[in-house]
């Protein structure tokens, strides 16, 4: 600031002089430079300076912003000065005096900020040419994502490691103009011939909002093509600050699926979480160490990370203490069973959460098939421990995650979820806390989802395996069910069950063709099998039966379902009744299960 006033004085000062001389010149006169007019027009500008915040702008991203902020302080300085010396004094030539020094100092100190910005722009080019290290690319989009990251990144290229040769757009009218200064120099449809003319091996997609169906002609037409896609994050990530334009990421199975963006109620949210304690089971599980990353953005005191893996909840310990080292909040982690009892009741004593989510369980469909007992005593038990620890010290908000398996369940992991949901709202009511159960399908990118599965055997060079081609299931975003849920706990009243919007079931046989898309072969290049269906496994899932379904809808993505059962005493009764051996404790939990369904 310093450093621009001192130039920007010189400027005035040296006007003032050239101004005199000039005047003296014309009328043959020997009139002295008056001090009084550089002292008043200086504090004048100083002033209008401050105010329009001429000095505080960073000369070497002058804009035109910043040009405007000088035009209107030498401007106001200037005519309030042409007032003041109006009034009080009649030197003669003095309106000529104030006009030229007007216009040369307003046009010396707008060429001193532009030169700056040339000489640091040119500076910046030339080490960016110089930088071997960076791969010609092309941006998808001629518009304002396009222009943002281009005007981010495109002196610091050996930071992205990309050259930006033009910009991609398919509008017609866009054609051979400039934005930023680089040409938009054709479509999509153009990309062949265009990435061969210029040498590109990137294309980075700069449109937030780009649909899946875009996305997929965009892979449709350059799979042929030896180029790297990427993508600016989405729009949501942009708005929530949590990434920044040059945060590239790779295009995802989501881009293909079009999963709109998730809008959340802040304040609601903030309510409950700003400062409070609050408590995840499964803290180190895919579900719950994103709703731990998406807790923390609402500065909570504390947030306790409950898990029984060891190395899991390291890990998300590591993350949460690194990308929110601003944050004051307190992160505990927590080595635990949920179905050990008593060191459940330990833990919430000790800590006293306000709000609770409850992620931990066994998820797998197959696998609890073969092992029964486990799906009871985690899922189940689990369930029942954390719920009444949390009951016993007054927890406020007490949320548990379920699953679309929990409707008219025919295998273990869905009959335990559904047992699971009638202990949690079987609970509301006997104290202060408020129980409620979130339901939703398959998330992406989970642990034990199948596109990772896909991803693995497109490395192998295939064959991709879907157990029927019949097959349906609804998918959501890990972000998207983990923002859902805390939204929902929000809205929790008490004994609710909610059900999240997965939108449209997706075939899983589509699904695989999409990752083949994705990963740049067509579906004569990788095979696709189908396997057959696995034990307890349903060829579609529901997330509803049909008297469940409720026309309460508290959010655009958030349903009520209205969903009975037995009460929590009869739950507990038929528990102790369950046999020990394990194909008879399957079909009994099954078995009662579905028979709360018809209650």
């Amino acid at each position: 600031m310093s450093i621009l006033m001192t130039v920007d004085i010189s400027i005035i000062i040296l006007a003032n002089i050239v101004v005199t001389i000039y005047i003296n010149f014309l009328y043959n006169i020997d009139n002295p430079i008056n001090q009084l007019f550089i002292g008043l027009q200086i504090c004048l500008y100083l002033v209008f300076g401050m105010f329009f915040k001429v000095f505080n702008r960073l000369t070497r991203y002058t804009s035109i912003t910043a040009i405007t902020s000088i035009f209107f302080a030498v401007s106001s300085s200037s005519i309030l000065e042409y007032i003041i010396l109006g009034f009080f004094f009649k030197e003669p030539y003095m309106n000529l005096h104030v006009m030229l020094t007007y216009f040369i100092v307003l046009i010396v100190i707008i060429s001193s900020r532009i030169t700056w910005r040339l000489i640091f722009d040119y500076i910046n080019m030339y080490h960016s040419k110089t930088n071997k290290k960076c791969h010609n690319a092309f941006i998808i989009g001629a518009g304002d994502g396009g222009e943002l990251l281009y005007n981010t990144v495109k002196y610091k290229s050996s930071q992205l490691g990309l050259n930006f040769k033009g910009f991609i757009d398919d509008d017609i009218n866009k054609r051979n103009t400039y934005l930023s200064g680089l040409k938009v120099v054709g479509s999509i449809d153009e990309l062949s011939e265009l990435v061969a003319v210029y040498d590109v091996d990137v294309l980075t997609v700069a449109i937030p909002s780009m649909t899946a169906e875009e996305y997929e002609r965009l892979l449709d037409i350059t799979r042929e093509l030896d180029v790297k896609i990427n993508s600016i994050p989405s729009i949501e990530d942009l708005a929530t600050g949590e990434v920044a334009v040059t945060k590239l990421r790779e295009i995802d199975v989501v881009d293909l699926l079009g999963r709109e963006e998730v809008k959340l109620d802040m304040d609601m949210i903030k309510n409950q979480l700003t400062n409070k304690t609050i408590l995840v089971t499964g803290a180190g599980g895919s579900i719950g160490s994103e709703i731990c990353r998406q807790v923390m953005t609402f500065s909570p005191k504390k947030i306790i990370l409950l898990g029984h893996g060891e190395n899991s909840i390291y890990l998300i310990e590591k993350e949460l203490r690194q990308t929110f080292i601003d944050k004051n909040t307190e992160i505990i982690p927590v080595i635990a069973d949920v179905r050990d009892a008593k060191r459940i009741f330990e833990v919430m004593s000790v800590h006293k959460p306000t709000v609770l989510y409850h992620t931990a369980a066994h998820k797998h469909v197959p696998l609890m098939e073969y092992n029964p007992s486990e799906a009871l005593k985690n899922n189940i038990y689990g369930t029942k421990n954390v719920a009444e620890a949390a009951l016993a010290n007054d927890v406020e908000s007490f949320v548990m995650i379920s699953s679309d398996k929990a409707v008219n369940p025919p295998n273990v992991m869905g009959a335990t979820k559904r047992i699971a949901e009638m202990i949690v709202t079987g609970l509301n009511g006997r104290g202060k806390t408020k129980f409620s159960a979130v339901r939703f399908g398959n998330v992406l990118g989970s642990r034990g989802s199948v596109v990772p599965l896909f991803k693995e055997q497109v490395e192998r060079g295939g064959p991709l395996t879907v157990t029927d081609f019949r097959m349906t299931r609804y998918f959501m975003t890990i972000p998207e069910a983990s923002r859902l849920v805390i939204q929902s706990g929000a809205l929790a009243r008490g004994g609710e069950i909610f059900i999240l919007d997965m939108g449209e079931p997706v075939k899983i046989i589509d699904l695989a063709k999409k990752v083949i898309k994705l990963s740049g072969y067509s579906e004569e290049d990788i095979e696709i099998i189908e396997t057959g269906i696995r034990p307890g496994e349903k060829l579609y899932e529901e997330l509803l039966v049909d008297k469940e379904r409720s026309k309460e809808q508290v959010h655009d993505k958030i349903f009520v379902g209205n969903v009975n059962g037995f009460a929590y005493d009869e739950v507990m009764e038929k528990l102790e009744e369950l046999p020990e051996d394990h194909s008879e404790l399957a079909k009994e939990l099954v078995l009662f299960a579905n028979l709360s369904s018809e209650e």
